[in-house]
């Protein structure tokens, strides 16, 4: 079997005979040239998948050829080899974008392993993973019959999204169906998980997670009590996996280091990222700050106009003295964010800035109205692939970079909650005046089938405001969405493969709290 076709150029190729029967052995087809002119008029007429490149050659050299082959075909690895080691010449080489340098005298296995990273790479790749993932297919499986604790949670949905992301780089594999099914499966225990321990979490400080209400208390408060300057990021909406691509193009800049936490219920703006700046849950702040905590609907805006009021109340209680003012700053559009960028540098000897980042937010809930971004992030692969390029082009990724100068500097970036991606309606009953929520509900005779809800009777068992008499909650699980009888088939096609939030999943409650240190 063809494995690839090369191009060996060198004008001592005749010497090199015993290597290119080596090769033909194992399956490569090789072309010879023996100087720069020759190799470009037979790239010029013939499809390679690589090319060998002698360094020193008589007429146009190594480094000439390299520039004109780049010129016919940009895209094709070409391997340079040399006898020159000087550190000069490798870096010319490099800045040529050459795909690999190997020095003389080359060994036969030398040529077949840079054959088989260039051209089989993928195949060899795909083996692999093929086999990796049925092994941890069938341990998940077994795993998820098993009595978990939260530690098993947060290691079981890191490795299912670590395959899904590695799924992704191999479609030809065809093994998306078989990891969506385990999803499933996965999303219906942690439910179930979640339905009984979540209650005894908010009763003790034993035994549990880290919560929201401590996610400053674990990250950012031991940090300013070492005397660095921080900034603090809230990203709302952001999911694990959407960190881990944004992840990919930080690590250059900053040391990574995280920890995961789990989200309070229901999993949405007003009571999750109160619950972070406050230190508090919902109820103590209704009960500790009834005005910052006057509102009587679930209006996003409404919730959180006090972040930075309740942030301030928190750094005093743990009786951190801050060296000049807390900033607080909320990212809620283009403008914002340049002028953000632009102006980060002014904000380097503040003691804390805290910033609340909303573009994810935003992706999510464009995507639910617009038929375009549907077409480009028609499924959750191709949604990280657009918070990639959202990522990769933003003013926030420009101002972290721009912080990475700083060695006086701390970022701890966070989110709120998570989202997931909706497929199956459940019915719900209730008063008009009910919330309007897809994945969370309170009001007056509401009710929904327990298979697909949890059903809150008393809200102060959940820590949650009390809201009135005869007030309940429901919250949706797995991948449910709530839709009344009235027009059902109407609201139940509507907000079909839609990002919510403020339910129960995996995706919604197990976040990462990350802190950076700049490199440089």
């Amino acid at each position: 079997m063809i494995k690839g076709k090369l191009l060996w150029v060198d004008d001592e190729v005749e010497l090199l005979r015993s290597h290119i029967l080596f090769l033909n052995e194992k399956g490569y087809l090789i072309d010879t040239a023996t100087n720069g002119e020759d190799a470009l008029e037979m790239i010029s007429t013939n499809q390679y998948d690589l090319i060998l490149l002698d360094e020193m050659m008589t007429g146009m050299g190594g480094l000439e050829t390299l520039a004109k082959i780049k010129e016919i075909n940009p895209s094709i690895p070409v391997v340079m080899i040399t006898k020159n080691e000087e550190e000069s010449l490798m870096e010319e080489a490099i800045g040529s974008k050459i795909s690999d340098y190997l020095l003389k005298p080359i060994k036969p296995n030398q040529i077949l392993l840079v054959c088989k990273k260039f051209l089989e790479s993928k195949e060899i790749s795909a083996q692999y993973v093929s086999k990796d993932y049925l092994q941890d297919f069938n341990e998940i499986s077994r795993r998820l019959l098993d009595n978990l604790d939260y530690n098993d949670w947060i290691n079981l949905y890191l490795k299912l999204i670590n395959w899904s992301l590695e799924l992704q780089e191999h479609p030809e594999l065809e093994l998306q169906s078989t990891l969506d099914d385990l999803l499933r499966e996965a999303r219906r225990e942690f439910s179930k998980f979640i339905e009984r321990n979540y209650k005894s979490w908010l009763s003790s400080n034993e035994d549990r997670p880290i919560l929201s209400t401590e996610v400053i208390e674990k990250s950012v408060i031991p940090l300013l009590r070492e005397g660095y300057n921080i900034f603090f990021f809230v990203i709302d909406c952001m999911r694990y996996d959407q960190w881990l691509v944004m992840e990919e193009l930080i690590r250059p800049y900053f040391n990574v280091s995280k920890f995961s936490y789990y989200s309070i219920l229901p999993t949405s703006t007003p009571y999750c990222r109160n619950a972070i700046f406050s230190g508090l849950f919902p109820s103590e702040i209704e009960r500790y700050f009834p005005e910052l905590w006057t509102h009587t609907n679930d209006d996003e805006t409404s919730h959180n106009r006090y972040e930075k009021d309740l942030l301030e109340k928190l750094i005093e209680r743990k009786r951190v003295r801050l060296r000049n003012e807390l900033k607080y700053i909320k990212l809620i559009d283009p403008e914002y964010g340049r002028n953000f960028e632009q102006n980060i540098m002014s904000l380097i000897d503040t003691n804390l800035v805290a910033v609340v980042v909303n573009y994810l937010d935003m992706i999510a809930h464009s995507r639910s109205d617009s038929v375009v971004l549907k077409e480009i992030a028609p499924n959750e692969q191709a949604y990280l692939t657009l918070t990639k390029s959202w990522f990769t082009h933003s003013s926030l990724f420009k101002a972290l970079r721009n912080l990475s100068n700083s060695k006086k500097t701390r970022i701890v970036i966070t989110t709120d909650h998570g989202s997931i991606r909706c497929l199956h309606g459940a019915k719900v009953l209730g008063d008009r005046d009910a919330l309007p929520n897809l994945r969370y509900k309170f009001g007056r005779n509401l009710k929904a089938e327990e298979k697909q809800a949890v059903y809150i009777r008393n809200p102060q068992e959940y820590k949650l405001p009390r809201r009135g008499l005869a007030i309940s909650y429901i919250i949706a699980k797995e991948d449910y969405y709530f839709v009344y009888p009235t027009d059902y088939s109407k609201y139940l096609n509507l907000y079909k493969d839609t990002f919510q939030h403020g339910g129960i999943s995996m995706e919604e409650m197990i976040l990462p709290v990350v802190t950076l240190e700049p490199k440089s």
